[in-house]
């Protein structure tokens, strides 16, 4: 039986930018999705927009609506993860596109002999305003990832990054992070599947169209620090600070 993915959208008053990511999940050519929409009782037409795409659903696609309040993004990607019936989560943000209409077609493909991996990722474009392509992302995913591959900043793009949700589950998004908690939660998912021996692909494909634009971008300084301190946590003082002469240096050398 192939697996079911879920795509999580989280809102809060998206008008401008929940179409796009609305059509792009009804465009998969993959009958195995779920996406969840969790709103946070949005102000705007959100609402009215998710409902019509509910309405006018002509894809063997489930779709289900939560509109209540939170306290804030994480807390509201947490209700996702609890609430998900997929084999498989992804958080794809208001604004954001999944790469083609076979995108989930061919993540589905990896399921070995009932088998799945824990974690299926891959690369990510940036776009502008218009889903136009701007460039790849700085950071590319490396050719395996480990607990150790985020010393290098968050190799991977969240919203390339697929994970078994009974493992999610056991790894809730730390709400002590307003900006950054997502840079956290991969590294807890990476070091899980690696405790228990699980496989973590990499799909070697672009999934993800990226609007350069989000909570971490627009807060660049407090996510900078947040990821300091979460760097710190889980690999320690030293290999951090490091780390950080590394980038400083290397910033110097690309100018």
């Amino acid at each position: 039986m192939k697996p079911l993915f879920t795509i999580a959208t989280v809102t809060y008053n998206a008008e401008a930018t929940i179409e796009r990511t609305l059509r792009s999940v009804a465009s998969q050519d993959y009958a195995g999705i779920e996406h969840l929409i969790v709103d946070g009782c949005s102000k705007d037409r959100t609402l009215s927009l998710v409902k019509q795409y509910i309405e006018e659903n002509k894809t063997p696609h489930s779709i289900r609506l939560i509109s209540e309040p939170d306290k804030g993004l994480y807390d509201a990607m947490n209700k996702a993860l609890l609430n998900a019936k997929g084999d498989y989560i992804v958080f794809l943000n208001a604004g954001d596109c999944l790469r083609n209409s076979d995108t989930i077609s061919l993540l589905a493909q990896y399921e070995e002999k009932g088998s799945l991996p824990a974690i299926l990722y891959g690369n990510t474009h940036l776009v502008d305003d218009e889903g136009h392509f701007l460039r790849l992302r700085r950071l590319s995913p490396p050719e395996r990832l480990t607990p150790d591959s985020f010393l290098d900043g968050m190799l991977v793009c969240h919203q390339s990054f697929y994970v078994r949700t009974d493992i999610a589950r056991q790894e809730l998004y730390d709400l002590r992070y307003r900006y950054s908690a997502d840079f956290d939660w991969c590294i807890r998912i990476i070091q899980r599947a690696t405790r228990q021996g699980l496989k973590i692909v990499n799909t070697h494909l672009v999934l993800t169209d990226y609007l350069n634009e989000g909570l971490t971008t627009r807060n660049h300084r407090a996510s900078l620090l947040e990821r300091f301190c979460i760097m710190t946590h889980h690999y320690g003082w030293i290999p951090t600070i490091i780390r950080h002469i590394w980038f400083v240096v290397r910033a110097i050398i690309k100018k």
